[in-house]
């Protein structure tokens, strides 16, 4: 019995450049994206996609997934430390509360992952 792969769509690894190549030369030879689809077994969304990448952007490969992605929080640490020097015994709610006074909106269980990140956690 066979495992069956699943590829490409979001939270899925990206189909191969073997694969993104080959139909994108199907594609310049004039094939029609239905086609195309059904024979290499992927989706007719998916040949427009990777059309649509190579003529927008002239991009050939699939974009990255997933990556570092900066904390809302980077630049208020030293706000933070200065609260939490201040007033050693603020909740995480609390700091919530004067976060959203500051504009950022964030939730406790991220609060003290970040805090935790920090080592303002005991």
């Amino acid at each position: 019995m066979s495992a069956l792969v699943l590829l490409g769509g979001k939270g899925r690894e990206a189909y191969s450049q073997d694969l993104r190549d080959r139909v994108l030369r199907a594609l310049e030879r004039g094939e029609r994206p239905t086609a195309i689809a059904d024979r290499f077994e992927v989706s007719r969304g998916w040949v427009y996609q990777v059309r649509n990448r190579l003529t927008q952007t002239g991009g050939r490969s699939s974009l990255q997934i997933g990556g570092h992605r900066r904390s809302r929080l980077a630049g208020m640490e030293p706000t933070l430390r200065a609260w939490l020097k201040e007033t050693g015994d603020l909740t995480l709610a609390e700091l919530c509360t004067r976060l959203a006074a500051h504009g950022i909106a964030i939730n406790v269980p991220a609060l003290w992952h970040q805090l935790n990140t920090w080592q303002l956690t005991s």
